[in-house]
């Protein structure tokens, strides 16, 4: 899925796994979104993990994974499942993950001001993926060594920020409190 699909992360060991199921984190993408195109397209997957999969919270199993909680697909094959149903689910998803991306991207942007080797967006009001969305649209636009400070008020942004640090091979510095939510620091490595 990762050579298909740019910013995916397939979760969990890549050897030592149940052949039958598979879970990846779509960076900038909304799960439940992601699941109603892929169910247009005729495939019935799930999101989150198993054991939260009823209920609207971020997956602590997730997290435990240092995973993001949101943009997941968790894939069930049953028994039986044909080769072409798979080839057809990888044809079929990269252009519902680009089109899921496309609605996302549309918002206006996070405002965002320069701060000498700092930038500091505000993200305040805006629902998990789109924090995320905006530090990885500014995190370039600051020196490596540089920090991004993410003013969130979302709580799916304290999973999803430092997981996408980790993905994105970035240095999770920590979060403080904020006049309103909470203040999640960056720092560019690369």
């Amino acid at each position: 899925m990762p050579a298909l699909v740019p910013d995916v992360e397939v979760v969990g060991d890549p050897v030592r796994r149940l052949p039958h199921l598979v879970t990846f984190s779509c960076l900038y993408v909304d799960g439940e979104t992601l699941l109603h195109e892929l169910d247009r397209a005729g495939f019935s997957v799930s999101s989150g993990s198993s054991c939260t999969s009823s209920t609207l919270t971020p997956s602590h199993v997730l997290k435990a994974m240092g995973v993001l909680s949101e943009g997941n697909v968790r894939i069930s094959l049953p028994l039986g499942t044909e080769a072409a149903e798979v080839e057809r689910f990888l044809d079929v998803l990269p252009g519902a993950v680009a089109g899921v991306r496309e609605k996302l991207g549309a918002p206006v942007a996070a405002e965002a001001r320069a701060e000498g080797a700092s930038l500091v967006v505000d993200a305040l009001g805006k629902r998990c993926p789109l924090p995320v969305i905006e530090l990885a649209k500014v995190i370039g636009d600051v020196p490596v060594g540089g920090t991004v400070t993410v003013l969130a008020d979302d709580e799916a942004a304290r999973l999803d920020i430092p997981a996408w640090c980790q993905m994105r091979e970035h240095e999770y510095v920590g979060e403080r409190p904020a006049d309103r939510g909470s203040a999640y620091v960056v720092r560019r490595l690369s």
